[in-house]
């Protein structure tokens, strides 16, 4: 597996500095961000797991620890909208240009707005998905919300 993927070439042209991390994925995980965690041997909380949705029908990239779950009223509300609903696996692909599994926020083939749960403040460094399943990007929180110029906001279940 390569670690060369449109997000990491986006990362290494904004000259941020991140690692990657490989680890054995199991497509039949049923949580596949705590798989992947898991596999990583580190926190569920400091692996977050790339979600795509659509607030009032527009696509949404959302972003939360891999051991919590988007709570859709809040992510509507962040956007200004009245109803949060998550997308089809095909659609999301479509959008991204990744496969449900390895989709990344970096590097997406169509600029949509990116929300990410205000834990991430809590964070030195997180691990986001690297753009191909079992490659996961090991980068700052700060630099990860600056290069998405993501909105920092309660998006998660309490």
């Amino acid at each position: 597996m390569s670690g060369a993927t449109r997000a990491t070439q986006i990362l290494q042209k904004a000259g941020v500095n991140f690692t990657l991390h490989r680890y054995d994925y199991d497509g039949s995980a049923a949580h596949i961000g705590l798989q992947a965690a898991a596999a990583l041997g580190v926190d569920p909380g400091h692996v977050w797991k790339t979600l795509m949705a659509h607030v009032d029908s527009k696509p949404v990239c959302v972003i939360v620890p891999s051991d919590r779950e988007v709570a859709m009223k809040k992510l509507a509300a962040a956007l200004g909208g009245k109803a949060a609903l998550m997308m089809k696996p095909a659609d999301a692909e479509r959008i991204t240009g990744y496969k449900v599994g390895g989709i990344s926020p970096f590097g997406q083939l169509r600029a949509i707005p990116v929300v990410i749960d205000e834990a991430v403040t809590e964070l030195d460094h997180i691990y986001l998905n690297g753009g191909q399943r079992g490659l996961q990007i090991h980068i700052s929180a700060a630099d990860a919300i600056t290069i998405l110029s993501a909105q920092v906001t309660a998006i998660t279940a309490a």
